[in-house]
């Protein structure tokens, strides 16, 4: 029998499994999920499986919150896809890509890109391609492949501040390295200057950051998650076609068949404890519906809006809590329709380091089916451009200008094309990660039984980023309602929670004690 390439490969991977659960309660009970992203659609998913009713309210159009796709019309009238920009879903995730395979059994939506070049400032290359699998192998012969890094490099590492990063557990992590920021501990590591831009920055700037405002503890987890705790390796899959079309839709279906019901354009005001259930959720349009239990899984805005108009949720603390959260700096997409293509050899994304702003470039007409339509049509291309940590003063101007010198510079071809249309997308809504602020993230349990929090901005001690964080605490909360009514929770599974090498672990453990 052929092996399923999409399956999960790491025989190492940890089941956490969910609750039993001791009863079926006499009437059916009612949820509300606030927020159709990641994180709602995976709670909605757990909590419809086991049989209770689920609304979900959200205030967009469409689903998939951060990663959701609509259709746009340039200025000839000519319909196109549109999104927020690329995403990586990396083999590790595993609760995403379960999720997903409730509609797409054979995650036919996602296609692999077998290669992500990087590049820096000075022109020097890396490549994931050809790595080993296994950790610890996969690291060192990334580092030892790089033009950045060199044997010299690996004997002046400081191995006592280095320790950490090959004996990660979750959440000791945390307690160890959330107090100093990713640039400041990569330094004390005498990690070379060169390979931080084009390696770890690299890591750090996938949270909207730089590595200045970046917990070490994230980037320590990153490293983890990625490297040295799991043999999936470093490819990952992307969407086939617009995220609506390849992932959502098809989630959309299942879970009507569900009998989830959807109310899409709705934002949710204000949410009280009184009522005929154990919450009364109120919305935009003047509706109000009640729950034995609600799942918050907003952005850090939406989030602080909610509670903030809700004086009867949580306590003090909490409410605290809730209310200094704060977004990560902005970001900033670039899509561009383009009357003749890139070259043929140009990779379907490329990483760059040292080139600010530009983070990376995709050409969409590699792997998304409306773009290669376009672009078959047009013979021409359709490339995107992210930036990523915008200073929130920069004009959108100016970055559009910065970023397409930077496009013309890596591929040259491109200066002389015409644009036919273009988008420019600036957000700030993405979680802050920044030294300090773990032990005071809310967790997926509340003061309040019944109402429980999700999103990639939530605590969950488990090794998890991402949007694969987001997936995690949708089903978390999802479990934890679940067994509040005494109902079966989801297992979940994750890569290890420790350091898998027991060789690294020692020699973290000797350069700890020097």
């Amino acid at each position: 029998m052929r092996r399923d390439p999409a399956a999960p490969r790491d025989r190492r991977r940890v089941t956490h499994p969910g609750a039993v659960g001791s009863s079926s309660p006499a009437d059916r009970r009612q949820a509300v999920v606030v927020g159709a992203g990641i994180a709602g659609l995976a709670a909605a998913t757990g909590l419809a499986e086991r049989g209770v009713s689920v609304d979900v309210l959200e205030r967009e159009s469409y689903l998939g919150g951060r990663v959701g796709g609509w259709s746009d019309h340039l200025d000839d009238g000519t319909t196109v896809a549109m999104n927020r920009g690329f995403h990586a879903f990396f083999r590790q995730y595993y609760n995403l890509r379960n999720l997903l395979r409730r509609s797409d059994s054979e995650l036919s939506g996602l296609v692999p890109v077998e290669d992500y070049p990087l590049i820096d400032g000075a022109g020097r290359r890396d490549t994931f391609r050809g790595l080993p699998l296994s950790p610890p192998w996969n690291a060192l012969a990334f580092a030892l492949r790089s033009p950045t890094f060199r044997l010299r490099d690996l004997v002046r590492i400081n191995a006592r501040a280095a320790a950490p990063l090959g004996a990660v557990s979750v959440p000791d992590i945390y307690h160890r390295l959330d107090h100093l920021d990713a640039e400041k501990f990569l330094q004390d590591i005498n990690f070379p200057e060169a390979a931080q831009h084009l390696a770890f920055e690299v890591f750090s700037r996938s949270f909207f950051a730089e590595p200045s405002q970046l917990s070490a503890a994230e980037l320590a987890a990153m490293f983890h998650i990625y490297f040295l705790g799991s043999s999936e390796g470093l490819i990952f899959d992307v969407a086939a076609a617009n995220f609506d079309t390849a992932l959502w839709e098809p989630l959309r279906n299942y879970l009507i068949g569900q009998g989830v019901t959807f109310r899409t354009g709705r934002t949710v005001t204000a949410i009280d404890t009184e009522g005929q259930r154990a919450f009364r959720v109120y919305d935009d349009s003047g509706a109000a519906c009640d729950a034995d239990g609600v799942v918050l899984a907003t952005d850090v805005g939406g989030l602080r809006a909610v509670v903030g108009a809700s004086p009867a949720l949580g306590d003090a603390a909490w409410r605290d809590q809730i209310a200094a959260l704060r977004p990560a700096p902005p970001f900033t997409v670039l899509r561009l329709w383009l009357d003749r293509p890139v070259r043929p050899d140009r990779p379907a994304f490329l990483g760059t380091g040292g080139r600010k702003p530009l983070d990376n470039i995709s050409v969409l007409e590699r792997y998304e089916q409306q773009a290669a339509e376009w672009a078959r049509a047009q013979r021409g291309s359709v490339v995107e451009l992210h930036a990523y940590a915008v200073p929130e003063v920069t004009p959108d101007a100016e970055v559009r200008t910065r970023l397409l010198a930077r496009l013309y510079e890596l591929y040259p071809e491109t200066a002389s094309a015409t644009i036919l249309g273009e988008r420019i997308l600036r957000r700030a809504d993405c979680p802050r990660f920044a030294p300090g602020e773990h032990a005071r993230r809310p967790e997926v349990s509340t003061p309040n039984d019944g109402l429980v929090l999700a999103g990639d901005g939530i605590r969950i001690d488990l090794p998890v980023a991402l949007m694969e964080r987001a997936a995690t605490t949708g089903l978390s909360a999802a479990n934890h309602l679940l067994a509040c009514w005494g109902l079966p929770g989801h297992d979940l599974q994750t890569v290890p929670v420790r350091g898998r090498s027991g060789v690294l672990r020692r020699l973290a453990q000797a350069g700890e004690r020097r």
